[in-house]
């Protein structure tokens, strides 16, 4: 079964390689879509897959790399879009 989210993190996640570290796990597990900052600091990570590696992803996020500080992930259902890969974007 197929899902996708999208996560609005807020926390300290500037400086310690999260971007990288949500990349690197997505590729790893098979998950696509991106990662961007918004304008406002926080992230935005739009993800889709198999159900189980989206749940080890969800669960990555919300604890981040060594020396992240996760505050809040709001976490919102989203359309499937049978994206083919994870990107890093930039505003």
């Amino acid at each position: 079964m197929k899902k996708s989210v999208r996560l609005y993190i807020d926390g300290t996640v500037q400086g310690v390689f999260f971007r990288a570290f949500v990349k690197q796990n997505a590729e790893r597990l098979n998950v696509k879509g991106f990662i961007r900052n918004l304008e406002d600091g926080r992230i935005e990570v739009f993800l889709e897959g198999d159900l189980e590696p989206m749940k080890k992803m969800i669960e990555l996020c919300k604890k981040g790399p060594k020396h992240s500080i996760i505050r809040k992930v709001e976490e919102k259902p989203e359309r499937f879009q049978d994206l083919k890969s994870f990107k890093v974007l930039h505003i």
